[in-house]
């Protein structure tokens, strides 16, 4: 959807470890999403020694580098702990920037958390951090990707998007953090998110169990009695359209692909197995529940074929297209 020239999009890129592919991406991105949308413009953060290329876009007047320098020197495919706090920087500059309105929406590039972590900050993942410093209890993470028409018969292309109650957790944990609250809260951030920034008017919401055939009435396990259930109970009540819960192995069967809106699994690769194995180097990861829009590529910082010049851009230009769309619609549901 072309909006009028007036209504103009502003992103920001945060290009990633810089060791890693991430800068190459999001020139590459960058550039081609310029050349489909005449509205928006792209500001890249980053080191201006990894961004040279940036500044030699025939977009040159709508792509645009913020210098953030590195702290230490970085050869791609090498790891440089002393590099950390840059990255952090970088995530700091476009959350500030999207709490200020300076800019719409912030698309970031891949990092590697053990490095930030090797430099002595504590950093569980992008998401969570975005969390923190939003000032925001809970977030959601959605990967969302494209269904072709005609893919397990379907009449027409189709989003498929797959959520999560819990994110970076080990699996023998994921009982014990699971609650009825929580779970309740991540059908409501899924459900106003798809509404706000997605434009979906009446969310179809699918949402699993957290055991094999969804318990089987207590057989497996209690926790689609005790918590689930009720949290998908009380939903409906406040209007939801959501139904489960549905076992984890047909929960995305390909009649439910044609109409539901949002998938919320219990744990990581519950949803997330299934969702890359269909749309692998085409997703895009968004984070719901914030006050800002922020997206990402599905993928790592692919050390081993850095600077090489085969990266694939794919991901990270479905995740400006994904952060663009967002910022659109939020303003025409605003203005």
């Amino acid at each position: 959807m072309m909006a009028h020239p007036t209504s103009l999009v502003r992103l920001a890129i945060t290009t990633g470890e810089p060791a890693g592919i991430g800068p190459e991406v999001s020139i590459a991105a960058a550039k081609q999403f310029l050349l489909e949308q005449a509205n928006a413009c792209i500001t890249l953060l980053g080191d201006q020694g990894l961004l040279r290329e940036a500044v030699k876009s025939s977009n040159a007047e709508r792509l645009q580098v913020e210098a953030i320098p590195l702290i230490a020197s970085s050869t791609l495919g090498k790891l440089n702990a002393q590099n950390g706090p840059y990255v952090i920087q970088l995530l700091d500059r476009a959350i500030d920037g999207c709490m200020a309105g300076q800019f719409d929406a912030m698309v970031t590039a891949p990092i590697q958390k053990s490095v930030i972590n090797e430099a002595g900050l504590a950093f569980t993942g992008h998401t969570e951090y975005l969390a923190q410093r939003c000032g925001v209890k809970h977030v959601v993470m959605m990967l969302s990707a494209t269904l072709k028409k005609g893919f397990l018969g379907l009449s027409s292309s189709r989003d498929l998007r797959v959520a999560l109650v819990t994110t970076h957790l080990p699996l023998q944990k994921v009982s014990a953090f699971l609650n009825q609250d929580l779970i309740l809260d991540t059908i409501q951030i899924v459900q106003q998110d798809l509404q706000v920034k997605m434009g979906i008017t009446h969310p179809v919401i699918r949402i699993s169990g957290l055991n094999p055939h969804a318990g089987e009435s207590g057989y497996l396990g209690r926790e689609e009695i005790d918590m689930i259930s009720p949290a998908i109970e009380l939903a409906k009540k406040m209007g939801i359209d959501v139904s489960g819960p549905y076992p984890g192995d047909t929960m995305f069967e390909p009649k439910a692909l044609e109409e539901v809106d949002a998938f919320i699994a219990m744990y990581h690769d519950q949803g997330l197995a299934p969702f890359k194995f269909v749309t692998f180097g085409g997703g895009v990861n968004i984070t719901l529940g914030l006050p800002i829009i922020r997206t990402s590529v599905d993928h790592g910082t692919a050390l081993d074929i850095a600077g090489k010049g085969i990266a694939d851009s794919g991901s990270m230009l479905e995740a400006i297209r994904s952060a663009y769309q967002m910022a659109l619609t939020q303003k025409q549901l605003v203005g």
